[in-house]
């Protein structure tokens, strides 16, 4: 045996062990083989066979963004309730891993046409819904036609407006045509929005009975309160090994930290970062710090005065000190950002776009230009947004000050922020969830006729390379198109991003999880449930 070899195969056999598939015996006569003491494989098995998942017991998870107007039908997810719940008993096409990989849900598999304008997906033939009925290729068809046609009011129907046809091939193969070419459509297919739910001999789809095919079904619950779910046992994939799990709205943070520290739960979704450092040493807790492509945004309305004047806006992003932001609020969990929503962490990230810094004598002068010297402005924020979005505001509120702009911070309550206020009201501080490549982020919040265009920004030159961009397999050139379309967002857009934040939640100690977190949502890409166990 090579001995550049012996890591390797040391690293194969812990994970294995890991996963339940050697026994002691053998990876200790393994180990020893390769060189290892006795007490260092023993070591090395303690180690791999208490990251080995073990099913039983209830799993209690605290969530920090739910409201008693939420829903089950998958085109009005927005808050974490809905979109943690999705996650636990729906299904999707794909799913995104925990390597950020993309990797199979009902899909099996995929393949594209030459120029990516027609895709193939192979669902497994092993998944049914909680009902008992098994998963056709006609559910995947009415669940992604919930999101198409005039009459959808889904909020990713931009998503899916380049799709022309979605048919299929037997029971468990569905095509699907496009205008042009996508080559990001299998990520696409990981949108929180696109669960599959059973059809209905119409072709519509049943989302009200909350019926589907994810690893948990649900026993009992109400929105914005709490949910009962047990495990289904014809899960099609690794998991689910909790008998059953509790999600509970807890939407204050001290509320929600000290249900974890009391262990009433034993996860939750957000920590107050003020208090993280305590946190950390309680020997009970770990505290999960991710970082991601989400992003705290803070848009203007572009057809609402002062904000329809590109002075104004460009006034108001120069205005705010993102550094001491990230400094006292996210106490250093977050990247940077530049008024453009295009994460370090996503591909074809544009590379040395000059920072737009806080600078108020600028600032000032683009205000005198406008002639909207002495401005004042209303932002809307809650505590639900984020861990420390009202004292957030308060800030930007006093860097403002230094440009001559009056901001009052309006704290709105938390339950129905995402119906009443985002959207609704034309400043405000917005958390996003991770999206997996910048035309997706585009297309759900900045392309002209998207349902979440919470700016209400349109922008010609913007649109037109968006269409582009999407359809161009030339790397090089797809980086030039997101570069031009970066740039448009920063200069003319309508939207402030102070940062890009981490993922910061926790988990109490007894809680077995991967070794790799998903960065696509907080709790293991939003999959907690099903990824978790108890150690």
């Amino acid at each position: 045996m090579k001995k550049k070899s012996i890591p390797g195969m040391i690293d194969r056999m812990a994970e294995e062990a890991k996963r339940g598939r050697v026994s002691r015996r053998d990876f200790m006569n393994y180990s020893l083989a390769a060189g290892l003491t006795a007490t260092t494989a023993t070591g090395l098995w303690t180690k791999a066979a208490a990251a080995q998942p073990k099913k039983g017991g209830t799993f209690r998870w605290g969530l920090h963004d739910g409201n008693t107007s939420d829903t089950h039908d998958p085109g009005t997810y927005v808050t974490r309730q809905m979109i943690f719940l999705g996650h636990t008993h729906r299904s999707y096409l794909t799913m995104i891993n925990g390597d950020g990989s993309l990797g199979p849900d009902l899909a099996d598999s995929w393949e594209a046409s030459e120029d990516a304008s027609e895709w193939t997906f192979e669902l497994t033939p092993n998944a049914t819904f909680h009902s008992g009925k098994p998963v056709t290729a006609d559910d995947v068809i009415a669940s992604l036609n919930h999101h198409r046609g005039e009459k959808s009011t889904s909020a990713a129907k931009s998503l899916l407006t380049d799709v022309t046809d979605i048919t299929k091939d037997g029971d468990h193969t569905v095509k699907i045509k496009l205008t042009g070419g996508n080559a990001d459509l299998p990520w696409l297919m990981t949108d929180y929005h696109f669960a599959i739910c059973p059809a209905n001999d119409d072709g519509t789809i049943d989302w009200k009975s909350g019926d589907g095919c994810g690893p948990y079904k649900i026993d009992s619950g109400e929105f914005g309160v709490q949910w009962d779910l047990s495990r289904h046992e014809g899960w099609h994939r690794e998991g689910a090994y909790f008998d059953k799990v509790t999600m509970l709205v807890l939407n204050d943070p001290n509320a929600r930290q000290t249900a974890l520290v009391t262990g009433d739960v034993h996860s939750v979704s957000l920590i107050d970062l003020k208090t993280k450092s305590l946190l950390e040493r309680d020997p009970n807790i770990i505290v999960d710090n991710v970082p991601s492509a989400a992003a705290i945004t803070m848009p203007m309305f572009c057809d609402t005065a002062p904000f329809d004047n590109v002075d104004v806006r460009n006034a108001l992003k120069l205005s705010i000190n993102r550094d001491e932001i990230i400094e006292k609020i996210a106490f250093g969990a977050a990247t940077k950002a530049n008024d453009f929503h295009h994460s370090p962490a996503q591909p074809y990230y544009p590379e040395g776009i000059e920072q737009r810094d806080y600078d108020p004598d600028q600032a000032k002068s683009l205000l005198k230009k406008a002639g909207a010297e002495g401005l004042t402005v209303n932002l809307s924020t809650a505590d639900s947004v984020y861990a420390g979005a009202v004292d957030m505001a308060v800030l930007y509120a006093e860097q403002a000050k230094a440009s001559g702009i009056k901001v009052n911070v309006v704290r709105e309550p938390n339950d129905g922020y995402y119906s009443d206020v985002w959207l609704v009201k034309p400043f405000t501080l917005v958390s996003w969830g991770a999206r997996p490549t910048p035309d997706v982020m585009y297309s759900l919040a900045y392309k002209e006729d998207a349902a979440w265009n919470e700016s209400h920004w349109k922008n010609e030159r913007f649109n037109e390379l968006l269409l582009k961009a999407k359809s161009e397999l030339d790397e090089s050139l797809r980086m030039e198109m997101y570069r031009e379309m970066a740039i448009l967002a920063k200069d003319d857009g309508g939207t402030i991003i102070p940062f890009f934040n981490n993922f910061v939640y926790a988990h109490r100690a007894d809680i077995g999880v991967p070794d790799e977190l998903a960065a696509s949502w907080e709790c293991d890409g939003a999959r907690a449930a099903s990824r978790w166990w108890f150690a």
